[in-house]
């Protein structure tokens, strides 16, 4: 398999490390980089446009649906592409970074769909990147298999989950590889590296290379998704329309354009999932100075709160008009060793999946095999012996504008415990994620990146309104910071602090914490230039 030879190269600037030479093979990084060149540019023009839609909605402009794809929500015929191989019945997903002892009980747990992820609960060293490809490759090929220095041991069972990739999002880079003098974009090198070496042998193994993709904001971020997917069947002689991506609708400018999402990808459709953290970060990010949009502690913004009600059941709504799957959101407890601890934390799933059944979502996401169960039996309870419930098109469903922003109708101040949460749990993610890891168990959840993100944001927002002062912040992050380090001694406390300061304490929110972080605290290139 391989493309012909790019006028430019890419250019590895990290140094070799076991098995890279797998994956990182020339006609591979040959792919990645006719993806870079034919999309490079376009991705340099989504970002801007980001930016412009960011000031546009900052000095007043109003958010609606557009009247220009207006004809596009009012044509009932379309429809997306039939379900593929593997993606007929999702009343169950399970999420987690590709690394291989957790690979390995996602693809045992029960789940029907194993969303391998690469960008919220992957912390982005180069090992991780590299040997979360190497973990794909393995499990496809099915020599995952390994026992512990322990003794305990890890082997696929005979029915495994459906392996869907999330590559990270268009806002990344990835800076140990170089495309005409420029980091590739981080979207193409996790989607082009596994597209590669993974596409035709899924295919061969009856399913077919299927994705989840991440911070869309508008359609024109889906309509570049959907060009690299007809490049990239065309380069490798793939069937056009044997990719099928999910997106993730988490963020409030695209909640706005969830049809017209649909309309692009058509062909490649999967459906589209709920993601509440990063949606409740996204509010932050875009009407953040306004007051109208100040929201109480994270905890007391649940996901019956008008606005998500109107933002879930819309969803639903537009997935099932045109034949797509609606996935609900993530349960993220981690199930416990005290009994009345563990009963609490299944009740709390169970309610919050038999709503999203209820109301018509085909399945959901959890992050733990031990909540597997729950959520199946939820959805069997609802769908049967049905793969899933499209039928439902929730006609009786009419979302405005204006309830999809309601916040005010929650707004309220925080309380000190969800000040002090919001900081904990900000300089605890952050402590795993500068160490390499990107999904860690706190306090009986599994979080990842979007849970650092609205914590983060929150406090900046409250700060932004004056609702809290900024020296009792302070006087907090010292007695966390202190905590932290007295827990875990070897934690770089200078370097949280100061990730913490410039991301949530700033006079300007920057947009994510991920991407200076990652040049400041992940890179590393070696000193000898690796050439494919």
């Amino acid at each position: 398999m391989t493309t012909s030879a790019p006028t430019r190269q890419v250019r590895v600037l990290a140094a070799p490390g076991d098995r890279h030479d797998e994956i990182l093979t020339p006609d591979a990084l040959d792919f990645v980089g006719r993806l870079a060149a034919a999309f490079g540019e376009r991705r340099r023009w989504v970002l801007k446009e980001r930016r412009r839609q960011a000031i546009r909605l900052a000095t007043g402009s109003p958010l609606d649906f557009p009247v220009a794809t207006s004809g596009v929500r009012a044509d009932r015929a379309w429809r997306v592409a039939p379900p593929a191989p593997g993606l007929t019945d999702r009343r169950v997903e399970i999420t987690g970074p590709p690394e291989r002892r957790m690979a390995v009980n996602a693809l045992n747990s029960g789940a029907r769909v194993w969303m391998a992820d690469f960008e919220d609960a992957t912390a982005p060293t180069w090992d991780n990147v590299i040997g979360g490809q190497l973990v794909l490759l393995d499990a496809i090929e099915r020599r995952i298999d390994f026992t512990t220095p322990e003794g305990k041991e890890y082997r696929l069972g005979e029915h495994l989950a459906t392996i869907m990739v999330r590559p990270r999002g268009w806002h990344l880079d990835e800076e140990h590889l170089e495309f005409d003098g420029r980091p590739v974009p981080a979207s193409l090198v996790d989607f082009g590296l596994y597209f590669f070496h993974c596409a035709q042998r899924q295919i061969d193994a009856g399913h077919g290379p299927y994705f989840y993709l991440p911070k869309l904001e508008n359609h024109y971020e889906a309509r570049l998704w959907n060009d690299v997917f007809l490049l990239a069947q065309e380069l490798l002689g793939i069937p056009r329309g044997t990719v099928r991506a999910t997106v993730l609708i988490e963020t409030i400018t695209a909640a706005f354009q969830m049809e017209e999402i649909l309309h692009e990808l058509r062909e490649h459709s999967a459906g589209l999932n709920a993601g509440r953290w990063d949606y409740l970060f996204s509010l932050i990010k875009t009407f953040g100075h306004r007051t109208d949009f100040l929201l109480p502690d994270r905890a007391k913004v649940t996901m019956t709160a008008p606005f998500m009600r109107a933002y879930t059941e819309l969803l639903v709504r537009t997935c099932h008009r045109r034949g797509a799957h609606a996935i609900g959101g993530m349960a993220a407890q981690v199930p416990s060793k005290d009994p009345a601890a563990h009963e609490a934390a299944l009740a709390k799933v169970r309610l919050d999946k038999e709503r999203e059944a209820e109301d018509g979502f085909d399945g959901s996401w959890v992050a733990h095999p031990g909540l597997v169960p729950v959520c199946r039996e939820v959805f069997d309870g609802v769908l049967g012996d049905l793969p899933e419930q499209i039928h439902r098109t929730r006609d009786d469903v009419e979302t405005t504008a204006a309830d999809l922003l309601s916040v005010r109708r929650i707004s309220g101040p925080p309380t000190a415990e969800g000040v002090r949460t919001n900081i904990a749990v900000s300089l605890r993610y952050f402590d795993a994620w500068l160490r390499g890891q990107g999904a860690v168990a706190i306090d009986g959840l599994m979080e990842d990146a979007a849970t650092a993100e609205i914590a983060r944001v929150q406090i900046w927002q409250w700060l932004r309104h004056r609702v809290i002062d900024r020296e009792s912040v302070l006087l907090v992050l010292d007695e966390e910071l202190a905590r932290l380090g007295a827990e875990y001694p070897w934690a770089a406390l200078d370097e949280i602090r100061e990730l913490f300061e410039r991301t949530a304490l700033a006079a300007e929110l920057p947009l994510f914490f991920t991407p200076e972080a990652y040049t400041r605290h992940l890179v590393r290139t070696s000193t000898k230039e690796v050439t494919a």
